[in-house]
């Protein structure tokens, strides 16, 4: 009988690192056709495995209400036949988009007759830290794969049955087609201690990207000893400018705040310009209300409109996510760009203006990763851009900023050709 004790957490993590590492070696030598069959074989058998997977997340629901999750949270959990559809096309996609890996970014040749080429090449390994959004499982997965990535996955524990049927599928069908092993490996211990032996894999991860609520990603930050590139809060901002079409702002800043609330690109603050407050904001108020949205003022906005909650100092750094909007009033674009440099999240920011020179000093002097113009923020998407598929929305500025779609999930080296070259 083996009486060996059994590996420890920490050891336990290290190991998938390292299995993780002999993946990527693996998964840099695929070539596209290769990666585009494997991709299609995980497709196929996350649709195969259908009943498995929906009868795992009906596990994962039933014990997310015994446990009281809140609704929205519960929504999130939630995987239908409709949903899935969704996953299995999110991965069928991936196919027809462009393989950045390999791809040559510029070339030149040195007085000396050397080549010198800039080739676009796979970071390597990934771990992805994530909550109870089951389609991340996917997303991330097939995601990093593409890009020639290992990938270590660490969902929330609402979701772990879910989780693990995915993962499940998608390592069988890839391998079929020969995904290298390892190249998708799920954490499914639900020990908070197991974030920070992942992000602690010095050597071994190459780059961490946690997705969810701020306290999540400000953890795994301060635990980390890799690198972790952050998707911070969406504090979103619109200014609208004395020189706005009042029209087009209202169905702007409209659309920004109540098609989905929720998500990170939504809008939160609106500044108005002085000149126009008096007669913009009973407009903005009366569209606003009629969607339910609760308005939050400062003492400016209040007067203009009778009915405001008085702001606090609270709000302006505030992420509701949900139908909650506070207004303020600016003496101009400076003070509109003052304003969302200092409370904003460096996510996404709008000017509506006809003004040339109020544009050009919006979009020049605005620190953000995704800055608009006469636009809605809610385009802030991978898909929207053209892009593809995205991990998330990077607020970060080294490596990677705003949607990380395929080509932020590599990095590049330099391939130098000689004929004998030495430097003297």
């Amino acid at each position: 009988m083996d009486n060996a004790p059994a590996p420890s957490l920490h050891d336990t993590i290290r190991r998938m690192g390292e299995r993780a590492v002999a993946a990527s070696r693996a998964l840099a030598t695929l070539s596209t056709r290769k990666k585009n069959l494997i991709l299609e074989a995980m497709a196929d058998a996350l649709d195969a495995d259908r009943a498995r997977i929906l009868a795992a997340n009906a596990r994962d629901m039933a014990a997310g209400r015994d446990a009281g999750l809140a609704d929205a949270m519960l929504d999130r959990l939630h995987l239908t036949d409709a949903r899935l559809d969704g996953v299995i096309n999110a991965v069928r996609s991936l196919v027809g988009l462009r393989d950045p890996v390999g791809r040559e970014i510029a070339r030149w040749t040195r007085p000396n007759g050397l080549l010198i080429r800039k080739m676009r090449v796979p970071l390597g390994v990934i771990g992805i830290i994530y909550e109870a959004r089951p389609n991340v499982t996917v997303d991330a997965a097939a995601l990093c794969f593409k890009a020639s990535n290992a990938v270590i996955l660490r969902g929330g524990r609402e979701a772990l049955q879910t989780n693990i049927a995915l993962a499940e599928a998608l390592q069988r069908g890839g391998a079929a087609k020969g995904l290298p092993p390892d190249s998708i490996q799920l954490i499914s211990v639900t020990d908070h201690d197991a974030v920070r032996e992942l992000v602690r894999l010095e050597g071994l991860v190459d780059l961490v990207i946690p997705r969810g609520g701020e306290r999540l990603i400000r953890t795994v930050a301060e635990q980390a000893r890799v690198p972790v590139i952050k998707h911070y809060k969406g504090v979103c901002h619109v200014y609208v400018d004395k020189a706005a079409d009042p029209e087009m702002a209202l169905s702007i800043i409209e659309n920004a705040k109540c098609s989905r609330p929720g998500v990170c690109n939504a809008l939160e603050k609106v500044l108005v310009h002085r000149d126009i407050a008096p007669s913009f904001l009973p407009l903005l108020a009366e569209r606003l209300r009629a969607r339910r949205v609760e308005l939050r003022g400062d003492e400016a906005a209040c007067a203009a409109v009778p009915g405001l909650v008085p702001a606090t100092d609270a709000d302006w750094d505030a992420e509701y996510l949900d139908l909650v909007l506070a207004v303020k009033v600016v003496d101009g674009v400076q003070a509109a760009i003052d304003h969302i440099n200092r409370h904003g999240s460096h996510h996404s920011d709008s000017i509506i203006t006809a003004d040339a020179k109020a544009r050009d000093q919006f979009l020049q002097q605005v620190d953000s990763a995704c800055v608009y113009v006469n636009a809605s923020t809610r385009f802030t998407d991978g898909g929207e851009f053209g892009l593809g598929a995205e991990i998330g929305i990077s607020t970060d500025k080294l490596h990677a900023r705003g949607p990380m779609a395929l080509e932020e999930l590599t990095t590049y080296k330099y391939q130098i050709t000689g004929n004998g070259q030495i430097r003297v």
